[in-house]
């Protein structure tokens, strides 16, 4: 059965084909290298035993998006994860984003709609929750006005989707809305490659581990919380890949009990900037150079998953602790520095 992944080269997308290979799945990665290196291929290559399928299009191109789906007729679901992500870049450059995020899906969905039957995994993310009034969050919270076009990328994906899907019952499709995912594959064959500055906590925290970075800033330490900083649920890269095997594997099984459906991927624990900090320190045996600043503008003080859904719908739960994912980080960090 063929399964295309847009974005498979990136952090979620690479770990995501190698569990579908691993399932048996014939997998075609549609990629532009914007925010990747086809370099990932050689490290999926090397954990699966299977090279998959790859091809280099920039899904803006929407000729060069009909063609793919007349070449691969034979495509049967779609895990879309190709999209620009970096919050703060969003609200510098919106357009880019609405036509990156948003132009791209529409292409996508208009293929799918003209087949007799489709499957779609939709990456979305616990922004479209905003600042939650109740931790830990559910599915049925409600989604709030977006911090950034970025975020508000995502709450129209949703939307576009579950619009798509109310017309066209041949189409069958799910939402994951993920937490923070952290770490690389334990043969530490591929991991998180962020071009330029990170936006994630957890590669600035290695970088700053290896002596890339100086310093590592935190942002705050006089939130409501345990210790004053921001929480959030940070998620094994792994465990999130095993979530999309699941939720595609229900879609093409005919499972699903709508044709579009909404799913937490947490672990439903929060985790502090600072004990994610101390996490670090344990599995690296290293003191991390960090230093309290000002609260930055758009943080949310605390975010983290209710994951019943997903445990008991889908039969999914994170296994991997947050001082396991975090050794698997430092060791990827260590590998593509030596």
């Amino acid at each position: 059965m063929k399964i295309l992944v847009t974005g498979g080269l990136g952090f979620i997308g690479s770990h995501t084909v190698v569990e579908l290979q691993n399932e048996g799945y014939e997998v075609v990665i549609i990629d532009d290298c914007s925010n990747s290196s086809e370099k990932v291929l050689d490290g999926i290559t090397s954990i699966s035993g299977k090279t998959p399928l790859f091809e280099k299009i920039d899904l803006k191109e929407r000729s060069k998006v009909e063609d793919f789906f007349k070449r691969h007729a034979d495509v049967q679901g779609v895990i879309h994860f190709a999209a620009s992500k970096a919050v703060g870049e969003s609200v510098e450059k919106p357009l880019l984003y609405y036509e990156n995020n948003i132009g791209t899906l529409v292409y996508l969905l208009k293929e799918l709609a003209a087949k007799n039957k489709a499957s779609f995994i939709f990456s979305s993310s616990c922004t479209v929750y905003g600042q939650a009034d109740k931790m830990p969050i559910t599915e049925s919270a409600p989604v709030k006005q977006a911090e950034s076009p970025y975020g508000n990328t995502k709450q129209m994906g949703e939307e576009i989707i579950s619009d798509t899907c109310k017309v066209n019952a041949n189409l069958n499709a799910i939402a994951l809305r993920y937490f923070n995912p952290m770490g690389a594959h334990p043969s530490v064959q591929i991991g998180e490659l962020p071009i330029g500055v990170p936006q994630n906590l957890v590669p600035f925290i290695t970088q700053t581990g290896a002596g890339l970075r100086e310093e590592l800033s935190v942002f705050g330490d006089d939130y409501p919380t345990p210790d004053g900083t921001c929480v959030r649920d940070y998620i094994y890269v792994v465990d999130l890949a095993k979530a999309h095997v699941l939720a595609l594997k229900r879609l093409l099984e005919g499972k699903n009990t709508e044709n579009y459906e909404v799913f937490n991927v947490g672990t439903g624990k929060g985790s502090t900037v600072l004990e994610v900090i101390q996490s670090f320190e344990r599995v690296s045996g290293k003191k991390l150079n960090y230093k309290i600043v000002d609260r930055r503008a758009g943080d949310i003080t605390s975010a983290y998953a209710d994951t019943t859904k997903a445990n008991e719908v889908l039969g999914w739960k994170s296994q991997y602790s947050l001082d396991e994912a975090m050794k698997s980080a430092w060791d990827w960090e260590q590998k593509i520095r030596s």
